[in-house]
C-alpha cells in the first residue's frame, strides 16, 4: 500500500564495472533502506553483472534482483524494471551517480502526501579538474540556479507512484540514449500529476574527464531533445542555430561588401565568448575557466546543433 511507504528503487546500467560498486555502497549505507533493488542490465560487455553478482553475495543487508536484457535501450530497461517492481512507488537514480546517505529517505518521505505523485530530487555535479567544474555549467542545473517551481526531474534522482507510469504509458521505448525522462514528465504533468522538489534529496553525479565523453553526452542530450520535440527545449536549440546563421550571413555579405563587415562579425565572436566566460566563471573560478569556458561553448554549440539535427529527423510519437 502506498501509505506504506514501501517503495522499490529501480537502476539501469552498461558496462559499469568501474562506478557500480561505489553505488551500492552509498545505497548500503541509507538512514532508510529501499525494500527492492532491481538492476536492469543491457547486456554489458565488462564485468558489470559479475561486480553486482559478488557484491550481493557479500553485502546481504540488501534486496537486489538482477535483470540481464541484452541490447535494452534505458528506456526499455526503465519500463523492465518498474514492471517487476513489486512496490507502488518507484524510485530511480542512475548508474554513475551516488547517493547522499539520507537520499532514499528524502525522495520517499513527500508521499506521506497523498496527492504527490511525482518527486523531483536534485545532483551534485560533481569533479576535480577546471574541466569538470566548467562542463557543469553546460550539462545541468547548478543548485544556484534551481527554480522548484518549474524544474523537471532526472532519472538520476526521482520517484513515483506506479500508477502514473502506467497513465503516462511508461517511458518512450523509440527514445535511444536520452530524453525519455524529460518526454516522461511533460507527459505526466500533461495529464495533471502533481510534482514536488525535494532539493535535498541529493546524488553525486560526475562530470565526464574528458573532452570526447563531453561532447557525445552534448550530442545524445540534444538528440534525444530533437526526438521529443518540446517547445521550451525546440526554442532554446533553434536560438544557437540562430547564431551561427547570423554569423555565417555576416561572414558572406562580408566577402562581398567588404572587411567592415567582417571586423563586425569578429567583434560579436569576441563579445560571444566573453559572454560565455561572463556568465560561468563565478560558477568555477579557476583562471583555466577563462580558455575552458569559450571553447565549451562553441564546442557544446555544435554539438547540440548536430544532434538535435538527427534527432529532429528522426522524430518520435509521445505514445
Amino acid at each position: 500500500m502506498i501509505n506504506e511507504m514501501k517503495t522499490s528503487l529501480v537502476i539501469t546500467v552498461f558496462n559499469e564495472e568501474k562506478t557500480i560498486e561505489r553505488l551500492l555502497a552509498s545505497l548500503s549505507k541509507q538512514t532508510k533502506k529501499p525494500e527492492e533493488i532491481i538492476i536492469v542490465d543491457g547486456g554489458s560487455t565488462d564485468n558489470t553483472v559479475v561486480e553486482i553478482e559478488e557484491w550481493r553475495m557479500e553485502n546481504g543487508e540488501l534486496s537486489i534482483k538482477i535483470l540481464v536484457k541484452k541490447g535494452a535501450t534505458i528506456a526499455q530497461g526503465r519500463n523492465l524494471g518498474i514492471r517487476e517492481a513489486e512496490r507502488e512507488i518507484i524510485a530511480m537514480t542512475d548508474a554513475g551517480c551516488w547517493v547522499y546517505p539520507d537520499w532514499f529517505e528524502k525522495i520517499t518521505v513527500p508521499f506521506k502526501d497523498k496527492e504527490i505523485e511525482i518527486v523531483a530530487g536534485f545532483y551534485k555535479m560533481t569533479g576535480e579538474t577546471a574541466f569538470q567544474k566548467c562542463l557543469a555549467c553546460y550539462l545541468g542545473v547548478l543548485p544556484e540556479k534551481l527554480n522548484s517551481s518549474n524544474f523537471m526531474p532526472s532519472a538520476r534522482s526521482m520517484a513515483f507512484k506506479k500508477e502514473i507510469w502506467k497513465k503516462v504509458g511508461g517511458f518512450n521505448e523509440k527514445l535511444e540514449r536520452a530524453g525519455e525522462d524529460t518526454l516522461f514528465n511533460y507527459q505526466a504533468k500533461k495529464i495533471g500529476s502533481k510534482f514536488v522538489t525535494a532539493k535535498e534529496a541529493l546524488v553525486d553525479w560526475e562530470m565526464p574527464k574528458t573532452w570526447k565523453e563531453a561532447i557525445k553526452k552534448f550530442y545524445f542530450y540534444a538528440k534525444g531533445d530533437g526526438q521529443i520535440s518540446i517547445k521550451p527545449h525546440n526554442l532554446k536549440i533553434i536560438s544557437i542555430y540562430l547564431r551561427y546563421l547570423l554569423g555565417l550571413g555576416l561572414l558572406i555579405f562580408g566577402g562581398l561588401k567588404g572587411l567592415w563587415v567582417l571586423g563586425v562579425l569578429g567583434g560579436l565572436i569576441v563579445v560571444y565568448l566573453l559572454w560565455a566566460v561572463g556568465k560561468n566563471y563565478r560558477f568555477v573560478k579557476s583562471w583555466q575557466a577563462v580558455f575552458i569556458l569559450p571553447a565549451l561553448q562553441i564546442v557544446s554549440d555544435l554539438a547540440v546543433m548536430a544532434g538535435f539535427l538527427v534527432g529532429s529527423l528522426k522524430g518520435v510519437n509521445e505514445t
